[in-house]
């Protein structure tokens, strides 16, 4: 029986999740559930479109998932654990081709190693953007550089880590005018929290709960 942590069993879970994608689903998921009073404002929000690429490298039993951690110097979310990606350009015909794209663009990781299976929900940020998150296999034999206007570093985590329920912590602060709780998941001295582990805890609910 193959490991429900492997490349393979995630592209499974991942292609059979896709089919019941509905256009509401962002609302029964992850930080939402933490922040069901933020939704109604979200709603009413007009959301620039984004999409990042959640990065799964087939690794035997135990795939690991790359993560970025953003310079100090960006104007938004900077230096916080992020999955590459970025605004939806004009020229993007598709979020798959902007997540591709960004991880490029910030650790050149070459799309010829990379397999879009399927996106999630979208996620809906009260930064202002609607954030498609793409989930992808992505083959040995890669070589990332980060990008230093962008990018301080490049770890990954064993998705067995990430899917684990007892790693997801939960914290809480005031922002908008409003206190609001959120997901985290502290690992080797990162701290994945926010956006991020919101979309970590997504991947858990709709594919390994």
């Amino acid at each position: 029986m193959p490991s429900p942590y492997s490349a393979d069993e995630f592209r499974r879970r991942a292609l059979l999740q896709s089919a019941h994608l509905a256009d509401g689903s962002w609302r029964d998921h992850g930080d939402s559930l933490l922040n069901p009073a933020t939704i109604p404002h979200l709603e009413g929000m007009k959301l620039k479109d984004a999409a990042v690429l959640v990065p799964v490298i087939d690794d035997g039993d135990d795939a690991r998932v790359i993560f970025t951690q953003r310079t100090s110097t960006l104007r938004k979310h900077s230096g916080q654990v992020a999955f590459p990606g970025g605004a939806i350009d004009e020229t993007d015909p598709d979020p798959e081709t902007a997540a591709l794209r960004e991880a490029e663009e910030e650790i050149s990781l070459d799309r010829r190693f990379v397999e879009p299976v399927a996106r999630l929900p979208h996620y809906k940020a009260l930064s202002g953007f609607s954030i498609t998150p793409v989930l992808a296999v992505v083959q040995p034999g890669f070589e990332l550089v980060p990008n230093p206007t962008e990018v301080d570093f490049v770890f990954d985590v064993p998705l067995s880590f990430l899917m684990d329920p007892r790693n997801h912590e939960q914290g809480s602060g005031v922002w908008m005018g409003g206190e609001r709780h959120y997901y985290r998941m502290p690992y080797d001295g990162r701290n994945i929290w926010g956006i991020t582990a919101g979309i970590v805890r997504v991947i858990y609910e709709r594919l390994y709960a």
